[in-house]
């Protein structure tokens, strides 16, 4: 099933690719990622219910710290109530907030990816003018042959898509 998908991904972008650096294949599948995802959840999640659970969870932590340092047990207990309300709401919200964007997001993810894997693979995208001891992790766990000043297309796109989807989130004032 994901052949044809490929065989028409490659009579529409085969000659992009193989013509473009693979830097800027990364960055603009990133740039593209990122903007998907974002919309996704932007559509998907009920922002003002996430701000509310985010209002409500700074509100308890405050009253939290100002329990313990007072050492008041009676407040103490109240708040352990509470909290087991606000860990069933945000458990919730999380739920909803999670299933549903990714429902629509993996199928995008694993068709690109997949496809542009098949290129770019073990691909340094970015040198690094030193080691990066979390990259040289990355790519023993995955047995990569990329050293640890190289960063390849999945550590580039998770780069790339992880910034635009956070100035994206920014902008549009999501939780």
């Amino acid at each position: 099933m994901l052949e044809g998908i490929y065989a028409a991904l490659d009579a529409a972008f085969k000659g992009l690719i193989l013509t473009t650096h693979p830097m800027w294949v990364a960055t603009l599948f990133g740039i593209f990622m990122g903007v998907f995802f974002t919309a996704i959840n932007y559509i998907f999640v009920d922002q003002e219910k996430m701000k509310k659970l985010q209002k409500m969870s700074k509100e308890f932590q405050k009253e939290w710290k100002e329990a313990q340092k007072n050492k008041d047990e009676k407040k103490l207990r109240k708040l352990q109530q509470k909290q087991m309300e606000l860990l069933k709401l945000q458990n919730e919200v999380m739920k909803s907030a999670m299933f549903k964007p990714m429902l629509v997001s993996f199928p995008m993810f694993i068709i690109f990816y997949g496809w542009l894997a098949r290129y770019y693979v073990e691909t340094a995208i970015v040198k690094i003018p030193f080691n990066f001891f979390l990259v040289d992790m990355f790519h023993k766990f995955y047995k990569s042959a990329l050293h640890a000043n190289e960063i390849g297309f999945l550590g580039w796109y998770i780069l790339t898509s992880y910034v635009v989807g956070a100035v994206l989130r920014k902008l549009l004032d999501m939780a």
